[in-house]
């Protein structure tokens, strides 16, 4: 179920790249994280309104795909797609060119929802989180 999508740009920079000229694998990591942060920045649920509600979300498994590599210069679309919020977190990353929308590279994160005072996993999302979500599909 597809509960919130957003879309990032991003311009592969030189130093995103490895020996061989294409993007070095662990930049797709952080292509992703800059994805997921424009994610939450839609629904107005971010890091810092997590940190407010005493919640943390750390990534507890990523499964990536690497298709075709990005190189120097390459403009890319990041579409990140919310499909689950409880019990955890999980999202699905897909990385095209932009100019022929090829796909590049996908991705799954798993994310646990997680008291900050007492480190315990926590299986409901937070009432604003959800609230936030519920006021994307108003619009």
């Amino acid at each position: 179920m597809n509960l919130a999508e957003a879309e990032t740009e991003i311009t592969v920079q030189f130093y995103d790249l490895d020996p061989m000229n294409v993007v070095w694998h662990g930049n797709y990591v952080k292509f992703a994280e800059e994805a997921r942060c424009s994610l939450l920045d839609k629904i107005g649920y971010r890091y810092e309104e997590m940190r407010a509600d005493g919640v943390m979300y750390p990534v507890a498994k990523m499964d990536m795909k690497f298709i075709k590599p990005a190189v120097f210069g390459q403009k890319l679309t990041v579409k990140t797609i919310l499909e689950e919020i409880e019990p955890s977190l999980n999202i699905k990353y897909i990385i095209k060119d932009s100019a022929t929308g090829e796909t590049l590279f996908k991705a799954n994160t798993m994310q646990i929802c997680v008291d900050v005072l007492s480190g315990r996993s926590l299986y409901e999302a937070p009432e604003k989180f959800r609230k936030g979500i519920e006021c994307l599909k108003d619009v």
